[in-house]
């Protein structure tokens, strides 16, 4: 028998590890930015084209390499990080395994210059697809300088997966966030097709924090300091009130490396427990520091997912952490039984007496006496007689005996609108075909039996074709508001208002100023209050971010979808016997009523014979 395995060659095994190194643009991006901290630069520079798909661009000031590092670097397991298996349990740089340079060049046009200081020339570098084009010497600065360009030009079914530049932006912002964050201490410039997007110069964690998610962040922070034998924690939370609906500026640092720990962000919801509602998230930023030995970060292709040896202390720390530092800074209601700040006296006070208060009574009044001005001012009182309140009553008879009857008296009364059907009666409370089943279902009866229809997924069903219509014909009326609404927004969710701006336009929305952090809101659509403005752009954004396409007609559907999910009725909701038929006749009047927006049941019907079958 003839023999049938064989060893892959070298491009093909490339391509196959690329595929779990490099998901996206955003995976190339997370490489070459931990590669340029590990070369100790503390200036880096970041350009991206069309989403990544054209260019990704990333230049540093590190250390730079010689020729035959600079060659060595594009091949697989080949590292300067580690000598030894040992090696990988003490780990305190980013890249360690060798695969990131050799994966990327295997799937891509890839331009390197680079030049240690010491060295007076540099190196100039070109690998298109694993194959080296040209390696020459240049004249560069000091460090590094490496070019991604025309991702997945070899491997076309992959690149038909990447999702719009949007998209693809979002994905290579948060990777951009997450390694800025963990670096305070580094220059960051982040260019998106030729325009700046991120300027962060040198600061503390606070400071970037605010940077990167505009400065009406200051206000959300609260410190988290904690040290202990098994882990050191800092870094700040905000506070509950500010607890979105979409799961966002959530972010654990172990050892300066962002990672996805769903335990321990179980940790700090079990601390705000009580503080904020159950369908909203916390903001955090919390970086941790272990011994490099107690956590092994190589479960994980991306290294985003680290195992603890002690993960139940770990996770007591860290919820015991939180919960201090909420109660420390005032969050948490808390009560002292030494000392009631409402009886306290105030300090400028606590020295003087206390006044006694003085009552002042007129001896000389008397309400029965008549009312008379003498000469010194002073007034007297006289009870007023009985005998002329009769005259309250003159010429009342002649009028009441000139007309008995009342046809020329007119009464104010409410309108009265006529009804739609013939024979309907005015009180709907007594006679409503509807009612509602423990404020979740309306049950209304229909010739073959009874209906049972979800109020929350018929109302988002309604909302659905009222939004998109008036997208689609541009006919929506908004309302003015006296003050204008300003709302702060970070940098990159600004940058989604921006894409999504005119199709808010159409349904009702008018802005006055959508650019540095902030939105001034002038108008709102008739649906919405001033109080749900911020919930419902923050839904908007977080579904935008992970969703919206190039194609307008699917910008406008997600966008109608997101909207009716936001303002619809709620399970829990009362709705009373109007709200009720008004729901099942505005459903019922809708091109689509079986299924809402996101394809999920509205109602079920019940036949008669269904109930017959239930008592044979």
């Amino acid at each position: 028998m003839a023999d049938i395995i064989k060893l892959l060659p070298d491009h093909v095994a490339n391509q196959i590890a690329a595929g779990e190194v490099v998901q996206r643009p955003a995976s190339v991006v997370k490489e070459l930015l931990e590669n340029a901290i590990d070369a100790g630069a503390n200036s880096v520079k970041l350009s991206i084209k069309n989403g990544g798909k054209a260019l990704i661009q990333v230049i540093d000031n590190g250390l730079g390499m010689s020729t035959t590092d600079a060659r060595l670097s594009f091949e697989r397991h080949a590292t300067s990080k580690i000598q030894k298996a040992e090696d990988l349990f003490n780990l305190d740089t980013k890249g360690f395994r060798g695969e990131a340079l050799a994966s990327i060049a295997a799937i891509a046009h890839v331009e390197m210059q680079t030049k240690p200081e010491q060295e007076e020339m540099g190196t100039h570098l070109k690998i298109e697809g694993s194959e080296i084009i040209f390696q020459e010497v240049c004249v560069a600065p000091k460090g590094t300088s490496i070019s991604v360009k025309n991702l997945f030009f070899n491997i076309p079914a992959r690149r038909n997966f990447l999702k719009s530049n949007q998209v693809e932006l979002r994905h290579i912002t948060d990777e951009f966030h997450r390694v800025a964050l963990a670096h305070p201490n580094i220059t960051f410039n982040f260019y998106n097709n030729g325009s700046e997007l991120f300027n962060l110069p040198q600061v503390n964690q606070r400071q970037r924090i605010v940077h990167i998610f505009g400065s009406k962040t200051n206000e959300k922070l609260v410190p988290v300091n904690e040290e202990t034998h098994v882990v050191k924690i800092s870094g700040f939370i905000n506070k509950p009130e500010f607890a979105k609906k979409s799961r966002g500026e959530q972010f654990f640092f172990v050892n300066n490396r962002f990672i996805k720990s769903p335990y321990l962000h179980h940790a700090v919801l079990a601390a705000f427990e009580g503080l904020i509602k159950s369908d909203t998230f916390p903001g955090y930023f919390l970086y941790l520091n272990v011994d490099p030995g107690s956590i092994d970060i190589n479960i994980h292709p991306t290294k985003t997912e680290v195992k603890f040896d002690d993960e139940h202390t770990l996770y007591a720390i860290l919820r015991s952490t939180v919960k201090h530092s909420l109660g420390q800074f005032n969050v948490v209601p808390a009560l002292d039984f030494e000392q009631d700040q409402n009886l306290e006296t105030p300090y400028n006070y606590r020295d003087k007496g206390a006044l006694q208060p003085k009552v002042s009574v007129d001896s000389g009044f008397n309400p029965f006496q008549e009312v008379t001005q003498n000469i010194s001012g002073a007034r007297a009182y006289k009870k007023q007689g009985t005998e002329s309140w009769e005259n309250l009553y003159v010429g009342l008879e002649s009028k009441v005996g000139m007309e008995n009857n009342f046809s020329s008296l007119k009464f104010e009364s409410e309108t009265i609108t006529g009804s739609i059907f013939e024979g309907q009666q005015d009180n709907t409370e007594n006679n409503a075909t509807t009612f509602q089943l423990r404020r979740k279902y309306i049950v209304t009866t229909i010739k073959s039996g009874m209906m049972v229809i979800d109020q929350s997924r018929a109302h988002q069903r309604v909302l659905y074709e009222q939004f998109l219509k008036n997208i689609t014909i541009n006919e929506a009326v908004s309302q003015q508001l006296l003050f204008p609404l300003i709302l702060s927004f970070s940098k990159s969710d600004i940058n989604v208002l921006k894409e999504i701006k005119d199709s808010l336009t159409t349904i009702g929305f008018m802005f006055s100023k959508v650019e540095d952090g902030e939105v001034k809101i002038t108008g709102l659509p008739l649906m919405i209050t001033e109080s749900e403005v911020g919930i419902v752009l923050d839904q908007l954004i977080s579904d935008f971010q992970l969703e919206i396409t190039a194609d307008s007609f699917s910008q406008t559907d997600l966008l109608a979808k997101t909207l009716a999910k936001t303002l619809a009725v709620k399970t829990g909701e009362f709705l009373n016997n109007s709200s009720q038929q008004a729901l099942v006749n505005d459903l019922f009047a809708c091109k689509e009523t079986r299924v809402s927006p996101f394809d999920k049941p509205v109602y079920v019907t019940i036949t008669e014979n269904d109930i017959d079958k239930k008592f044979i």
